[in-house]
């Protein structure tokens, strides 16, 4: 089992955490979030996290709240991460009324695994597929890559802003699909498409457009019987990621157990300037050269 931790980030740091928040960097902004994982006593003293925090998220239901201000900074601001090639990409942030701003840090481990993939690849035009795709880290390293990137998720306004990510990247031609993912891929294996590379980071709970309901342990079963039919037979990556309490790695193995001996698994995590591992998700990779 691997533990990755992305080494590339300049614009964001996990500062310290505990106590159930987490204290980070964005840019020149410091930000204080929930983090059910963090369980531990913070190491830095309060009056430091103070010190540092532009802003901090109240919550106020199970994942919404709002956001107070400690010192002037704008609603939305912008970063960028460095893939291999030197390239980078860029994000929009926000304050949003679900304590998230638009990037997950530690997702940059497969970025560039995504991209390097693709480079190795061999083919001129390798597709790619997005599903549950959010503001598009994973689509922007693909079409850096040089890959046909199809990007698939169930909220508009966060295709909208994926598409404005992907604009002040200089990245041009991304499929935008505005559907629930397990319907799309549905339909993809109907068509007798295929790909060769897809990822997917499936939340615990969701709603599609149209009101279709997503639970992650209802539904991962049924969607990855699908998105294996819609690898490439002959060369592919397949990147699964989860983020949820109680969800082990080794249901990832036991999911893909029928590529067991080109699977990866792992734990992706960030590292505190105060030397915490905070857990972020375990992984499942499929790699066939």
């Amino acid at each position: 089992m691997q533990l990755l931790t992305p080494a590339n980030w300049q614009e964001y740091e996990l500062i310290d955490s505990g106590e159930f928040q987490k204290l980070e960097r964005f840019g020149k902004y410091y930000t204080i979030r929930p983090e059910p994982q963090a369980v531990w006593d913070k190491q830095l003293p309060e009056k430091e996290w103070g010190k540092w925090a532009h802003v901090s998220f109240i919550q106020s239901g199970s994942n919404s709240g709002t956001w107070k201000k400690h010192k002037e900074m704008p609603d939305r601001w912008y970063i960028h991460y460095t893939l291999p090639n030197q390239s980078k990409i860029q994000f929009k942030l926000a304050l949003t009324a679900f304590k998230h701003v638009g990037v997950f840090p530690e997702q940059a481990v497969n970025w560039d695994y995504i991209f390097q993939s693709i480079k190795n690849s061999g083919t001129q035009t390798p597709r790619f597929l997005n599903l549950f795709a959010y503001t598009g880290g994973a689509s922007l390293a693909a079409k850096a890559a040089g890959a046909d990137v199809v990007h698939v998720d169930s909220i508009k306004q966060v295709v909208s802003w994926a598409k404005e990510n992907m604009d002040r990247s200089n990245l041009a031609n991304i499929r935008w699909v505005v559907e629930d993912a397990l319907k799309f891929v549905k339909r993809e294996v109907g068509r007798g498409n295929h790909y060769q590379g897809i990822i997917l980071d499936p939340p615990a709970f969701g709603h599609g457009p149209n009101g279709e309901k997503w639970k992650l342990e209802d539904n991962i079963n049924e969607m990855m019987k699908y998105v294996v039919d819609l690898l490439d037979s002959k060369q592919h990556f397949l990147i699964l990621n989860a983020y949820s309490l109680g969800f082990s790695s080794l249901i990832i193995e036991n999911l893909l157990s029928k590529n067991k001996k080109n699977l990866t698994i792992g734990e992706l995590f960030l590292e505190s300037k105060t030397q915490q591992k905070l857990p972020l998700g375990v992984f499942g990779r499929i790699l066939k050269q």
